[in-house]
């Protein structure tokens, strides 16, 4: 198993000081680069896992929190009083202030001595899944993971168009991850996806399981341990591709 080191980090965004989990292979040499956006539970053990687990394949991953302007330190579990608080935060966020976040993120690995090139991929779950479908639009974005995106056919944080219409936008490539028995996201939202996806011709794939939301999540009562893995190697597959 490779060697990590993992520390909190600040990301600056003006005056906004974000706080994020960054986890590196240790030793010598230079990595590509992944950034890590969480559900509405904060930058909690399940995302610092993936974040770790990124870096046990041989990334620099990066994990910024999403709520530092709202809730510092947010980090909760799963009960619907939690979710419900998650939601509150999530309702606060706009389109605008995430990507200057993500842009902000972009620039503090940049100046990472270990951090090779720059292009750099992004997943993220259930809210994250929605948030790095907007980070796709950004030209340093080369990889995108986009699990179990809620609204992504139907609004934008903050308000205005629904995100699917910034699909034109998109330069690199993306793969989404949806749950066909997921509550929160209608099969025909993932249909839309995929057809803009299609219509602007943006390299991509589309994984759809028999499960419910948050199937990839070990801590969530809807995991389903064998599409987790399945979706996680495509994961590994897309930047090993890409990055």
């Amino acid at each position: 198993m490779t060697e990590l080191q993992t520390q909190w980090v600040k990301v600056a965004n003006g005056e906004l000081q974000i706080d994020a989990y960054l986890a590196t292979p240790s030793g010598a040499g230079v990595f590509p680069a992944v950034i890590v956006i969480q559900e509405i539970f904060g930058v909690n053990s399940h995302i610092r896992d993936v974040t770790e687990r990124l870096a046990q394949e041989g990334y620099v991953a990066i994990a910024p929190a999403i709520f530092q302007r709202t809730a510092p330190g947010f980090e909760v579990g799963y009960s619907e009083a939690e979710t419900a608080e998650g939601r509150k935060h999530k309702d606060l966020t706009t389109a605008d202030e995430l990507l200057g976040d993500l842009r902000a993120t972009i620039a503090y690995l940049r100046g990472l001595p270990h951090v090779k090139g720059d292009q750099f991929g992004a997943i993220g779950f259930c809210f994250g899944g929605h948030v790095v479908y907007l980070a796709a639009t950004l030209p340093e974005i080369k990889a995108t993971a986009s699990f179990y995106g809620g609204g992504i056919a139907t609004m934008t944080p903050g308000g205005g168009p629904p995100t699917i219409t910034r699909t034109s936008e998109i330069q690199g490539s993306l793969y989404a991850f949806f749950g066909t028995s997921d509550p929160l996201i209608p099969n025909q939202d993932a249909d839309q996806i995929e057809t803009a996806l299609q219509t602007h011709q943006i390299k991509h794939r589309v994984f759809r399981y028999p499960a419910g939301h948050g199937f990839f999540c070990d801590q969530r009562a809807d995991y389903q341990p064998q599409f987790a893995a399945v979706a996680w190697d495509h994961v590994k597959q897309l930047f090993r591709q890409e990055l």
